[in-house]
């Protein structure tokens, strides 16, 4: 059988479809959705997914234990211990994709990037794209899996924490973009977790992830390219941030598709950011 190259850090379903069964390719479902939405990516995940493909929870399980902020990066143990048990390995080739098309599978693909691992992708327009192309699905119980041997590294340059965001903020060789609506960047829209200030970061700017996307998939590499361009030149480093660091990931993923070599997630984001009062808030009222 032939090595297994991923060919880039987007994947589409005929590629995949092509290599769903090669031994060093394992495939994941990190589905998740707004508290509000009332619905388990797990559940789903049970009633149908992807051939082969194992759930990968970075919302109650794949996450800081001790952390009052929502599914912030674990620890390098822990994550290496959680992955193994998932029958991952460091030789393997990741596949992530999710039930909304580009949502939270960026999250995901970035935990792995922040842990060392550079063989992982996204699959564009996630299981919409892959129920649209015709392939089949299962269902039920998986299979169980034999635990693997995942040694986690974890890398520094991939995140950034508020006190590093701040500094940022007034260094011109740096960009922070916000992820957020437009409405929610300014102020002019509640934010939904209460406690959290509305507004942003002075020196921030807002792209909101869904400019980058059309129909669940991203836009064309030339097209990605055009958003980024006026924000973000390509020597300065990008910090991305968001509501609670998921879709900061779609930015970080698409920085990274169009040649950004020096990119990170604000974990915290602005849960963190704007639920606390020794951090400066601005609004666009």
């Amino acid at each position: 059988m032939k090595t297994l190259q991923l060919p880039s850090a987007l994947v589409d379903s005929n590629w995949l479809a092509e290599h769903l069964q090669h031994p060093d390719l394992v495939v994941l479902d990190a589905s998740w959705h707004m508290p509000a939405a009332k619905r388990s990516g797990e559940q789903e995940w049970r009633q149908q997914r992807i051939p082969g493909a194992r759930f990968f929870d970075f919302d109650s399980k794949i996450k800081d234990p001790d952390s009052p902020l929502p599914h912030m990066l674990p620890s390098e143990t822990q994550f290496s211990r959680q992955v193994s048990e998932l029958g991952l390995s460091n030789h393997h080739h990741i596949v992530i994709y999710d039930s909304s098309g580009i949502f939270a599978a960026p999250r995901a693909w970035w935990m792995f990037r922040a842990m060392g691992h550079e063989r992982v992708a996204v699959l564009d327009g996630g299981l919409p794209d892959w129920l649209k192309q015709g392939y089949l699905l299962e269902s039920g119980e998986p299979n169980d899996v034999a635990p693997g041997h995942f040694v986690a590294r974890r890398q520094a340059d991939w995140i950034a924490n508020a006190s590093q965001v701040q500094t940022a903020l007034s260094q011109p060789d740096t960009r922070v973009l916000d992820a957020r609506s437009l409405e929610r960047f300014s102020g002019q829209a509640a934010d939904p977790r209460p406690g959290v200030r509305p507004g942003h970061m002075p020196g921030a700017h807002c792209l909101p992830f869904g400019d980058l996307l059309e129909q669940g998939r991203f836009l064309p590499q030339e097209q990605l390219v055009q958003k980024l361009t006026p924000l973000l030149a390509p020597e300065q480093r990008l910090i991305c941030s968001c509501g609670s660091g998921v879709t900061a990931a779609i930015l970080a993923l698409a920085a990274n598709l169009t040649g950004h070599q020096h990119v990170a997630v604000y974990d915290g984001s602005w849960t963190e950011w704007g639920g606390s009062t020794d951090l400066p808030v601005v609004t666009d009222h």
